[in-house]
């Protein structure tokens, strides 16, 4: 059986072992939207020639996230699909520093699960409100010590205190689901994309006006370039109630748009341009060991290419708005139960589990669209 085939039809991993390298203690900014596209175009690097082959692969970026965690992990369910932590940091380091100055460590500006169902023609997004507050786990730092948990605490404190191995086991201690993967993606990486590309088509409904992300688009079609599309991923105050959850809905608005296109793009037929998305998605992230060489990448890919944006169900973790704090949401934990059980069994997302959610009631479907 291929590699190809092995990625399409393969049960959930991660029980591999074996070297893997030590996570970086500086991270770079990381945004969701790129992450998705930066493996799906990597498995056009994967074609054999020699140079290709280990100039991609010296670009990846590997966190070992099996052995900082051991075994205090939920059970791996064999059911056939694959649970994804695709996570965001605020670090402002190296080519980033543009966009502002860290105000101490770096913490996950935005987070998202990717749930591929048995099968890999269809996913559910749910995206983790980055000021949720929820119970941290005790978790391993970098210098060797240990930071300890505690409750109301927001959920993006813990890429925070201990860097993405913390972030997978918040997540795996809310959910009770198993992360079979990790992927990042940062600033210059995303905007290369972007541009490479050729840019993103998107309709504006309404004038989009943030001077923090320096975004400024009257109400029509625009072609984004990188920057621009950074900007309107990075855009909170311009949109909805200027709170982190119109971003949310952003940036799923944009991930869409993004899918919908790069189907277009017809790369296979400009060798160079195939080469240069390659390049660009292979260097703008950083994944768990289990995909850090190019060959596990593009397998990994290919069992995902087959998923548009029409085949992903999209939504924000059923939160409310916490009564003693409104810079501050709290989860709705029996509706968020409903969608951990759904994933966790294979099944779709109820309905009846985001309907009394704050999370899905912005009005960023008034405001943009994909083209």
């Amino acid at each position: 059986m291929t590699d190809e085939s092995r990625a399409a039809d393969a049960p959930r991993r991660g029980s591999k072992r074996g070297r893997r390298r030590k996570p970086r203690s500086t991270r770079k900014k990381v945004l969701v939207v790129t992450a998705w596209t930066a493996a799906g175009v990597a498995v056009l690097g994967g074609t054999g020639l020699g140079y290709v082959y280990f100039k991609l692969n010296g670009n990846i970026k590997g966190v070992d996230i099996n052995a900082a965690l051991g075994t205090d992990r939920p059970m791996d369910v064999d059911n056939g699909s694959q649970d994804i932590l695709v996570l965001g940091s605020d670090s402002r380091s190296g080519d980033n520093a543009k966009y502002g100055k860290d105000e101490g460590a770096a913490r996950s500006d935005t987070a998202m699960i990717v749930h591929v169902y048995k099968g890999h023609k269809k996913a559910s997004v749910v995206s983790i409100p980055r000021d949720t507050l929820i119970s941290r786990p005790e978790c391993a730092t970098d210098d060797g010590g240990t930071a300890p948990g505690g409750q109301r605490q927001m959920f993006n404190t813990a890429y925070e205190v201990g860097g993405p191995a913390c972030a997978v086991k918040t997540v795996e201690k809310m959910s009770g689901i198993r992360m079979d993967h990790y992927v990042e993606v940062d600033f210059t990486g995303f905007k290369k994309l972007i541009d490479t590309l050729g840019g993103v088509d998107i309709t504006t409904k309404k004038d989009i006006r943030d001077k923090d992300s320096h975004l400024n688009l009257d109400a029509g079609t625009h072609t984004l370039d990188g920057e621009q599309a950074l900007g309107l991923v990075r855009t909170r105050h311009g949109v909805g109630d200027g709170s982190d959850l119109g971003r949310i809905q952003l940036q799923q608005a944009f991930i869409k748009a993004l899918l919908d296109q790069v189907k277009d793009v017809g790369v296979f037929s400009n060798p160079k341009k195939l080469f240069d998305l390659a390049n660009d998605a292979t260097s703008a992230i950083t994944t768990d060991s289990d995909l850090n060489d190019v060959k596990s990448l593009a397998s990994f890919a290919n069992g995902l290419k087959g998923i548009g944006a029409g085949d992903m169900k999209m939504v924000t973790l059923p939160i409310q708005y916490d009564p003693n704090d409104p810079n501050r949401v709290l989860p709705l934990e029996e509706a968020d139960q409903q969608v951990w059980d759904a994933l966790r069994a294979d099944r779709a997302i109820p309905k009846s589990a985001t309907e009394k959610s704050a999370g899905d009631k912005g009005d960023v479907g008034d405001v943009v669209a994909g083209h």
